[in-house]
């Protein structure tokens, strides 16, 4: 199934093919005439054929960063590499190669049209950034197992499929499988799936598609719901306040605190975490640095916000200024732009620019003018920006430790959180000296274990 080297020596992509295989592609009369003489940047072609070369590694391909449609077909290529930076892709195809494991295609995620046709594939994966993929070419390849189909599902936009020449088209309910479990297929190996066809597969499947549609729900609610909770962690650890809107700060103190703990079963210790003295205040207190975290991470959103607006109001700005004294000086000059554009003899076109030299000139300097006061400008607005956002942050920190209230209706401070702390301890000393002084006496109560027994309580409770 896989294309066998030629006496021809294999090759990768360099800088002189890439050239030759622009250079063929290039339009044809005038305009191919003019892309001759000027050249063509490789950030600027849509479509490039790179079939039939021997080519065995891609590569050198990051400057084709608006290429739509990519031609890699007939080759020898063993792996899927080097596409990272064509993120504007649409249509590729890579049949006839050597590959065997579909990879490297992450990034790809305009990908509408992809042929993997004639290689040495044998399962479906790893194609699921390809949210936009509507037709699928996976002929003549060693895929053999029906589970494949399933994890077609998950692209909605997908239309077309080939499967044709491999295992699993042999099996006897192949297309019926196909059919029930992509319903929204269109065509299935270069034929129309009617609807007559689509109904019978529905029927057949009817009860174990209903089972993965069920699974299916479960799975993408959970996801959304794993989503959330990553985007609102995110949101709080832009605001400096992760973890703080609820007991999380409070347990983490006790989580790994093997010894202290022991301590819990002390009598009046459970009352003591327990009591609104310690750990509803501690969490209140936390709660409320949280909000106020959230509010001020506000006005930075603002402050950034505004940043953006300017940058882009200048830039416009400066452009349009840009854009009229170019059309100011081509409605001067159009006669002779178009004498210029006509005019092929190299002598004839230097003497016509001469001529308006001086127009030419006062438009670079007018322009380069602009630049600098653009430069200037974002230079003074950037500098504004670090000042204020300095200024926001060392505000929220200074107070967050400050030992005085943020504002009227906040009278708690991380301060008071080791205020509450240093109170808890003390508490907990005395339960801690209280108890040594019964085991002294031997008057501990008999429902204590054997571990609390033999503690130290006066090393436990940090005195």
């Amino acid at each position: 199934m896989n294309r066998l080297y030629t006496s021809l020596e294999p090759r990768v992509i360099d800088d002189g093919m890439l050239k030759l295989a622009v250079g063929e592609q290039r339009p044809q009369e005038e305009a191919g005439k003019l892309a001759k003489q000027e050249g063509i940047l490789f950030k600027d072609v849509l479509s490039l054929q790179l079939d039939f070369r021997n080519i065995l590694r891609i590569d050198n391909l990051w400057q084709f960063e608006n290429l739509k449609k990519l031609q890699l077909n007939n080759n020898i290529i063993e792996k899927i590499e080097g596409l990272e930076n064509l993120t504007h892709l649409v249509w590729l195809d890579l049949s006839f190669n050597n590959i065997e494991t579909i990879e490297g295609l992450d990034t790809l995620v305009n990908l509408e049209d992809l042929s993997l046709f004639n290689n040495c594939i044998s399962n479906i994966d790893s194609l699921d950034a390809l949210i936009k993929l509507q037709v699928l070419s996976l002929g003549n390849n060693q895929i053999d197992n029906m589970m494949n189909i399933i994890y077609l599902r998950r692209f909605r936009c997908l239309r077309t499929l080939s499967l044709s020449g491999n295992p699993i088209s042999e099996v006897e309910d192949y297309k019926m499988f196909i059919c029930a479990y992509l319903p929204d297929l269109v065509y299935l190996d270069f034929r129309r799936i009617d609807d007559h066809t689509k109904e019978v597969a529905e029927a057949k499947h009817h009860y174990s598609i209903e089972e993965l549609k069920h699974r299916e729900n479960l799975m993408q609610a959970q996801m959304e719901e794993e989503q959330a909770r990553r985007e609102e962690l995110e949101k709080h650890k832009t605001a400096f306040v992760e973890h703080l809107n609820g007991s999380f700060l409070f347990d983490s103190m006790y989580a790994e605190d093997s010894e202290g703990n022991k301590l819990s079963s002390l009598p009046g210790v459970s009352e003591l975490l327990e009591s609104l003295t310690y750990r509803d205040k501690f969490v209140i207190i936390c709660v409320n640095i949280f909000e106020y975290g959230l509010k001020h991470q506000e006005k930075r959103k603002t402050e950034l916000d505004t940043f953006s607006e300017c940058v882009h109001e200048a830039i416009q700005e400066n452009q349009e200024q840009g854009k009229r004294k170019i059309a100011k000086f081509e409605e001067k000059h159009l006669m002779s732009l178009s004498a210029i554009r006509e005019e092929v003899e190299m002598p004839n076109i230097e003497k016509m620019i001469l001529e308006c030299s001086t127009d030419i000139s006062e438009l670079f300097d007018a322009l380069m003018t602009l630049e600098m006061q653009l430069v200037e400008q974002l230079e003074e607005t950037i500098n504004m920006f670090e000042r204020n956002i300095v200024h926001l942050v060392g505000l929220f920190i200074k107070n967050v430790q400050s030992l005085y209230p943020f504002c009227d209706d906040l009278l708690c401070t991380m301060a008071q959180c080791r205020d509450l702390e240093n109170h808890h301890h003390e508490k907990l000393l005395e339960i801690s000296i209280s108890t040594l002084e019964k085991a002294v006496k031997g008057n501990l109560d008999k429902d204590l274990s054997e571990d609390v027994r033999g503690f130290n309580y006066m090393e436990a409770s940090g005195a």
